[in-house]
């Protein structure tokens, strides 16, 4: 008499077969490899990206940390008048006598704050602008919308700019911040609206119609999420270019005297004749911390540019 073999359960084999286990763990590791990278990996990914983000954080920390690692008060005009480079004062002083390196220090804080808040205005307004036209295409409001842009666009903004600071009767740090805002979302706009125009008719689109979803909760729930990294891009080029406006505008003269900038460093180096009298470290350390901020905003909206374009992901 043969004895019966006995066949293995499904149990069994699901706990001891190493095929089949082999393949769970093949599916679980391809799972894994195709999560999507967060997105400060993707930026992070960027060489040129990490180059900027370091160097704007230790921008911040300087800018929050200045009256710990400023030497003497940017004000204090008790110093000998064209000093050279000293333990007491580490770039020389000015012709009042005041501390190069401690306005230097303090002068971070006025171009980030003016970066931060002209950039999240302007980008705001754009914002708005640009998915409410967008979405309302070929009606009424968005020819008055985009009547509104094309004149915002054609109006040279500098010579704006210049024109409504220096006829101000109050002039300060929040007046240049409010000028730069709403001179600089035109173009932003109009990126916004042509993006928004092809997000309007894909499906998840059309199904929150059909649900019964209002129009702005479709335009600000729905399509605003899908144009995230537009938005940051568009906020990232405001902030640098508002860093530039105000650099530029104090320069002139047209900035707060009342405050200590880059700009108010150039501007007075150049009017008290600072080359003339050898002081080359007054006229040349604010603009290269200027220009080395600038750059560092420019390499950080190229890791801003790899979450809305995969393709540059690979010659990151």
């Amino acid at each position: 008499m043969t004895t019966p073999i006995p066949i293995p359960t499904e149990d069994f084999m699901a706990e001891g077969d190493p095929a089949q286990l082999g393949q769970e763990l093949a599916v679980e590791q391809v799972s894994d490899s195709a999560r999507p990278d967060q997105w400060w990996q993707v930026i992070w990914s960027s060489k040129k990206a990490r180059v900027g983000v370091v160097i704007l954080v230790v921008y911040i920390l300087v800018a929050v940390f200045a009256p710990l690692i400023a030497p003497q008060d940017p004000l204090d005009s008790s110093f000998e008048p064209l000093a050279g480079p000293s333990a007491e004062n580490w770039l020389g002083t000015t012709t009042s006598g005041q501390d190069i390196a401690s306005q230097l220090i303090y002068g971070s804080r006025i171009s980030l704050m003016v970066g931060l808040f002209a950039g999240l205005i302007s980008t705001v307004i754009a914002t708005v602008i640009g998915l409410i036209s967008g979405y309302a295409e070929g009606t009424i409001l968005d020819d008055l919308l985009s009547f509104v842009t094309n004149v915002a666009l054609v109006i040279p903004a500098l010579p704006l700019i210049i024109t409504l600071v220096a006829y101000s009767e109050v002039r300060g740090i929040w007046l240049i911040v409010g000028v730069i805002s709403i001179t600089s979302w035109a173009g932003a706009a109009r990126a916004k609206r042509a993006q928004i125009i092809s997000l309007r008719n894909r499906d998840f689109v059309t199904a929150a119609k059909f649900s019964g979803e209002g129009t702005w909760r479709i335009v600000f729930r729905e399509i605003m999420p899908n144009m995230t990294s537009l938005v940051a891009a568009s906020f990232v080029g405001a902030a640098t270019g508002a860093i530039g406006a105000e650099a530029g505008l104090a320069a002139l003269g047209l900035g707060d005297s009342q405050s200590v900038s880059w700009g108010t460093m150039l501007y007075q180096s150049n009017a008290q004749g600072a080359i003339a009298q050898g002081l080359w470290l007054w006229v040349f350390v604010p603009g290269l911390v200027l220009a080395i901020l600038m750059t560092a905003m420019t390499f950080i909206n190229f890791g801003v540019d790899l979450l809305s374009n995969p393709h540059l992901r690979e010659d990151a």
